[in-house]
């Protein structure tokens, strides 16, 4: 952890200068103002589901929030790209105003413990070294998470602060413009740097014990499931198209998944064998910022033509 502490960098506002949401507010779907392109990071826990919009995350990055009787936090960190959920305890996590390679830098409110949010494991306080547990939640827009979750409340912006939640600083995804544009530079200094993709392309990223996949996001759409072994693990990663996204599986004898017999629910993906593998948490980020983390990720492109 030694070589992540020594990376980090100042954010610019310093602990707690983007204040997380530590007493969110929700309405209906049908009240919500969204339009279907929107990004939303969405969740759904215990029977319940919620959509956090972007535009709003985007000021503060972090909500503490409570959903299906257990303690959440989601974060979104809008330099790289990333939504990731936690299960966040008897504490709240909260903007510490450092960065390493350009990812939001988390701190817990009950030990100052500092952890990057990709990395999930903290890398100073007296926590170091120990990992977060995490919650999957979904990069996807209201459109596509409304369709699958109807009921869903949404996140309003009566939030507690004054910001202007129709503008974001960095850009658009909807169409996805300035800092958020493929080709567009990053602002912040990396440990390592891969110019293989654009720096902002979204991959789906999975991290296990063998090392790090990433996967492009045409290969997964295409390919609808793949396959890959990392060291003496397989994993099965299989494509939604509902929520374009991939959810993933360590599969250590090798099930064949067929994409023509899945469904896609509420409650998941299932299909013949699916309840018998195990789920491994996935999600999309920057291509620049999954390579600074893991410099020796397997990427996965799409089968080679025979």
């Amino acid at each position: 952890m030694a070589s992540f502490r020594e990376a980090v960098r100042a954010g610019g506002p310093g602990k707690d200068g983007i204040p997380s949401i530590d007493r969110p507010r929700f309405q209906s779907a049908g009240e919500a103002t969204l339009k279907d392109g929107d990004k939303v990071i969405g969740v759904y826990n215990r029977g319940q589901a919620r959509a956090y919009p972007q535009r709003i995350l985007v000021w503060h990055e972090i909500v503490n929030d409570e959903l299906g009787g257990e303690a959440l936090s989601i974060t979104y960190c809008p330099l790289t790209g990333t939504a990731l959920g936690f299960k966040r305890g008897e504490t709240e996590l909260g903007v510490s105003g450092k960065l390493v390679n350009s990812n939001l830098i988390m701190y817990d409110r009950a030990t100052d413990s500092e952890w990057p949010q990709i990395l999930g494991v903290a890398i100073d306080g007296p926590l170091a070294g120990q990992g977060l547990e995490e919650l999957r939640v979904f990069w996807t827009t209201w459109g596509a998470w409304k369709a699958r979750h109807p009921e869903t409340e949404v996140l309003t912006d009566q939030t507690g602060f004054v910001r202007n939640y129709r503008r974001d600083p960095y850009g658009s995804y909807n169409p996805t413009s300035g800092y958020y544009a493929p080709d567009s530079r990053r602002l912040f200094p990396v440990m390592q740097r891969d110019d293989r993709f654009p720096p902002k392309t979204e991959v789906f990223g999975v991290r296990g014990p063998e090392g790090a996949l990433a996967i492009t996001r045409e290969a997964l759409r295409e390919e609808g499931v793949v396959d890959v072994t990392l060291g003496e693990r397989r994993y099965t990663v299989i494509h939604d198209p509902g929520l374009d996204t991939g959810w993933a599986f360590h599969n250590p004898e090798g099930l064949e998944i067929r994409p023509t017999e899945l469904d896609f629910t509420a409650e998941g993906v299932t299909g013949p064998g699916i309840d018998s593998l195990e789920a491994v948490n996935g999600f999309e980020a920057m291509w620049f910022a999954w390579a600074a983390f893991y410099p020796d990720t397997y990427l996965y492109e799409g089968q080679e033509a025979p």
